[in-house]
């Protein structure tokens, strides 16, 4: 049930992150306020995506990641996803932390290129995990 739950947020998550697509790059350096729930909609995804990684590391009793990036290639090493796929979503981590503990000095031009460019990742991931799910209550 917790990866339901986890699922339901991540696709709230990224909804969110779709409509500020919409965004000009110049409207993103300007409007703090909007800037703000950007970059909070940006970290609640790839911390929900973290979060499943690890629900499903758990699950399967692999070993445990010693950084969040790590999260993301236990999951290929396991062929639960591509080594591609986890590449991207450990440089999303390495972004969340960047988010998390660099907040006051980021390259908005790096976080709006973020923003643009990174969504299909954790869209795959999403539908990835959301099969998961399926094929367990079968």
């Amino acid at each position: 049930m917790r990866l339901k739950t986890l699922l339901w947020k991540l696709d709230e998550a990224l909804k969110d992150w779709r409509r500020y697509q919409e965004i000009t790059l110049d409207e993103f350096k300007r409007d703090r306020d909007r800037r703000n729930m950007i970059l909070y909609t940006m970290l609640l995804s790839i911390q929900a995506t973290l979060d499943i990684a690890m629900h499903l590391i758990a699950e399967r009793k692999l070993r445990r990641p010693n950084t969040y990036r790590e999260t993301f290639e236990i999951l290929a090493e396991n062929n639960i996803i591509t080594s591609n796929l986890a590449s991207q979503l450990s440089d999303l981590a390495g972004f969340r932390n960047i988010i998390v503990h660099i907040y006051w000095d980021l390259d908005l031009e790096e976080v709006y290129n973020v923003l643009q460019k990174d969504l299909q990742y954790l869209e795959a991931f999403y539908s990835l995990a959301k099969n998961l799910l399926s094929e367990t209550k079968n």
